[in-house]
């Protein structure tokens, strides 16, 4: 259990909240079991290579991208997937935040050029034509994706990452005017800039298994994939919201709930802690009226169903792994809990 944050009296309570907020305990609150694969380590590192080879990262981003440890994510959520599948999902989530990063740098028509690179390299790995890097390491992953993946995971993909790069140009867009969206629109637009969605499929991918639409396209399946990116997105935005708010980034939930709802910082954070509780709770309740379509089906069904709850609680305890929230803090953060406010960094 992680200890429990010192409390403030009335006076100093709003000194407090300028400087520093505490963060929820969101681990305790989910329950599911971590579990991590036995291939991470050396895996990993291949992984990691792989994308220093690709991307010719500049010197800082390389400093940088040897603390995200995308690796041991990608291990923690998909804990049973054998060396060759595990590569792949390597590959993609450490190609994913690179480019992450790289979008909050373009402008809405170059993340329109960059979805036109991926989706092409992503219909046709091998003949697709593309001199940007992002593109030829889409081609390289991808077509080990399609060696083995089926092809109702192979297109929920495709069309995943399509939605990932249309919200990603909404949010360029906003970036470039100052907009802060409604909570409403907010949570729609993340749930497609989180990359949750490719990331799911993945989960088929990774298990060998390719399920009808009849199961994917259920209401009760629907929940449970909107739940976990919810508790998953929600609270990574409480855990970036220091390093966000430093470059004054505002494609953030606490920023949108403290001005829509005139909430301070710790009263956002709190709010969205109370909506991550709430996203377990939906998706077990959903659990409990899940329908069933055969044994064999029901097996794979099962399978998924523990992928999504690897996805949340590998990404709640990779988060205080990586640097990429809290430097080298994160393991005596994970215990605390009390988050010191950065500097903003001059505009």
């Amino acid at each position: 259990m992680s200890s429990m944050p010192p409390t403030t009296s009335a006076s100093t309570r709003s000194d407090f909240e300028t400087t520093r907020f505490i963060l929820p305990d969101l681990i305790s609150d989910c329950h599911y079991p971590l579990r991590l694969n036995p291939d991470c380590h050396p895996v990993s590192r291949t992984s990691e290579q792989w994308l220093l080879d690709g991307a010719h990262l500049a010197e800082h981003r390389v400093t940088k991208f040897m603390g995200l440890h995308a690796g041991e994510l990608t291990a923690a959520c998909y804990p049973d997937a054998d060396a060759f599948h595990l590569r792949v999902c390597s590959d993609f989530l450490n190609w994913l935040f690179n480019m992450d990063d790289w979008l909050d740098e373009f402008d809405a028509d170059g993340t329109w050029g960059m979805r036109e690179c991926c989706i092409s390299a992503f219909r046709d790995p091998i003949n697709s034509q593309t001199e940007k890097l992002a593109g030829k390491m889409c081609k390289s992953y991808f077509s080990r994706f399609m060696q083995t993946g089926g092809p109702g995971c192979t297109e929920r993909f495709i069309h995943a990452m399509d939605l990932f790069f249309i919200a990603a140009a909404k949010q360029a867009e906003d970036r470039a005017t100052g907009h802060i969206p409604d909570l409403e629109s907010y949570i729609t637009a993340r749930r497609d800039t989180s990359a949750c969605k490719p990331c799911f499929a993945l989960i088929e991918y990774a298990a060998l298994i390719d399920l009808p639409d009849k199961v994917m396209s259920h209401p009760v399946i629907m929940a449970m994939e909107e739940a976990t990116n919810d508790l998953v997105t929600w609270s990574n935005d409480i855990f970036s919201y220091n390093v966000e708010q430093s470059r004054h980034d505002t494609h953030n939930i606490v920023v949108v709930l403290m001005r829509e709802q005139g909430l301070n910082l710790q009263g956002a954070i709190d709010y969205v802690d109370r909506m991550c509780k709430g996203s377990i709770q939906r998706f077990e309740d959903n659990r409990d009226i899940l329908p069933s379509w055969g044994e064999q089906l029901d097996k794979q069904v099962a399978i998924y169903i523990e992928g999504l709850q690897n996805w949340m609680v590998g990404s709640l305890h990779w988060s205080f792994d990586t640097t990429r929230y809290f430097g080298k803090n994160g393991h005596t953060i994970k215990q605390d809990r009390i988050i010191e406010l950065l500097p903003k960094r001059p505009l």
